[in-house]
């Protein structure tokens, strides 16, 4: 029989439906798994108890004909969502300790629903980091391994995209600023969509720049990701940038048929340098989607080289004014006093203890760029390069084109430490199809379309209409289909 730990939502809704298995026993295998699993280093908070509870009032809801489709099945929830009793640390020593009396709206929807929490889940410190390794608890590992190193699965949802990888969980929460969804996804062969900024409440969710945070869920399958994201989404009071929008049935409108749809390619993701495997495996997608009865169109959207010197401008100062909260008085780390230090040294010396090095980083630049003598000629510049950003969408998609495709990566999966050694901004590159989504506020999605030549995966992007995520994952189950996309990673762990 298969392990229980390796179905993705939509097998094991359909087997719990039909009595072949209960969700105690789907939770017991990923249990056992994420024991097994320590090199991987995803799970970073373990709630067995928690999860074997919620479990067993699953099978009692499934067994009275009271089940929503994510009633039994087990998620791993990524450390930067607040839950309730349970360490919530958003990767970061200044949080250490830090036992929310609450529960974040996305874990309330997806436990209200039935979901089982088996724990949480490795990432980047406060989302700031593109490969997983400026965690507190250390990096989080791929599972995908071609050679003697250890791989990135991206960032800062690395957690998340190596637990859905290696079948530890059978679907995670992730979140996005920048592509911390569909960055790993695409590293680790696996699925994931950022939905439009409002869909999902950011209540509950530790803030980094909030006008760009969206949350979403990283699956192993398109149809797993329209399951879980129907949940996850819902209407907020507590978030005002909520919007107050009836959720489809996004399983329902995955239909793949996109007969007469328009694709557009952007020229200015033809970027110089790029590796000619990403080229190729561009154009295998839109030749596949072409075969599939979509249009292709070329189009352009000129402000694309801007989008990311302007979001390393605006999501620095965002996380600036964010990360201010965090100052040892109320909650989490404060740091040890000399006899005669005052309140100043209290705030210098638990951040100077509590951030890591990247987060330092970026607080200083968002400080710098929201000075009296700089925000403007930061700050405010950024925010009109993101306006036009927003427009070359939007003409796009008046023009007719009903979704993007882009790569969503520039590279597959990169050593742990490699890039650490470099100029910073070689890192920041790797969010360079990713960002512009976020800046534009629109849904996209990663969907893993091949391997490179060494066998690591690498994902395609398709970039929809604003609310239109039914539409948008249509298109990505035609791809999905189409790419036939089923490898995964030799267990080395």
């Amino acid at each position: 029989m298969t392990e229980l730990n390796t179905l993705g939502l939509a097998q094991a809704r359909d087997a719990l439906r039909k009595g072949e298995t209960t969700s105690r026993e789907l939770t017991e295998s990923c249990l056992k798994a994420i024991e097994g699993a320590g090199a991987l280093n995803a799970f970073v908070h373990h709630t067995p108890e928690l999860a074997m509870d919620q479990a067993t009032a699953a099978d009692a809801r499934i067994k009275a004909g009271d089940a929503p489709d994510m009633c039994g099945l087990p998620l791993g929830v990524k450390d930067l969502f607040c839950t309730k009793d349970v360490p919530s640390q958003a990767g970061s020593r200044i949080l250490e300790g830090f036992l929310p009396q609450y529960e974040s709206t996305i874990t309330s929807n997806l436990f209200a629903s039935g979901a089982v929490m088996l724990g949480k889940l490795n990432m980047d410190e406060f989302a700031m980091g593109s490969s997983n390794e400026t965690s507190v608890y250390g990096n989080a590992v791929n599972p995908w391994k071609v050679d003697d190193r250890q791989l990135t699965p991206g960032g800062s949802s690395g957690g998340s995209a190596s637990a859905v990888a290696a079948d530890l969980c059978l679907a995670a929460t992730g979140t996005d600023t920048g592509g911390s969804i569909r960055q790993p996804a695409a590293f680790t062969g696996t699925v994931g969509i950022k939905p439009t900024y409002g869909r999902c409440s950011r209540w509950g969710v530790v803030a980094f720049a909030s006008s760009l945070d969206q949350a979403g869920p990283m699956t192993k399958s398109v149809r797993d990701a329209a399951i879980m994201l129907e949940t996850m989404c819902s209407y907020d009071p507590k978030d005002s940038t909520s919007m107050d929008l009836p959720v489809p049935n996004f399983e329902a409108l995955m239909t793949g048929d996109i007969r007469g749809k328009k694709i557009g390619i952007p020229k200015e993701y033809r970027m110089e340098g790029m590796p000619s495997e990403i080229e190729k495996l561009w154009e295998n997608g839109a030749a596949m989607l072409k075969d599939a009865g979509a249009e292709i169109v070329d189009i352009s959207l000129p402000h694309t080289k801007y989008a990311l010197p302007a979001y390393y401008v605006i999501a620095p100062a965002e996380a600036s004014s964010n990360l201010a909260r965090y100052d040892g008085v109320r909650y989490g780390h404060r740091a040890t006093l000399d006899a005669g230090d005052g309140i100043t040294e209290m705030y210098e010396k638990t951040r100077a203890e509590g951030f890591g090095p990247e987060v330092q980083r970026r607080v200083m630049i968002g400080t710098y760029v929201l000075s009296a003598g700089f925000y403007d000629a930061y700050y405010n510049r950024a925010r009109r390069v993101r306006t036009l950003i927003k427009k070359d969408f939007e003409d796009v998609f008046a023009a007719g084109v009903d979704a993007i495709l882009t790569p969503a990566t520039p590279s597959a999966a990169f050593g742990l430490g490699e890039m650490t050694d470099v100029d910073p901004v070689q890192m920041y590159l790797n969010d360079v199809f990713t960002v512009t989504v976020n800046m534009a506020g629109l849904p996209g999605v990663a969907v893993p379309a091949g391997l490179d030549a060494q066998g690591l995966p690498l994902g395609l992007q398709l970039i929809g209409r604003p609310w239109e995520e039914g539409d948008l994952l249509s298109s990505a189950y035609a791809l999905e289909k189409a790419a036939g996309f089923v490898a995964k990673p030799s267990k080395w762990w």
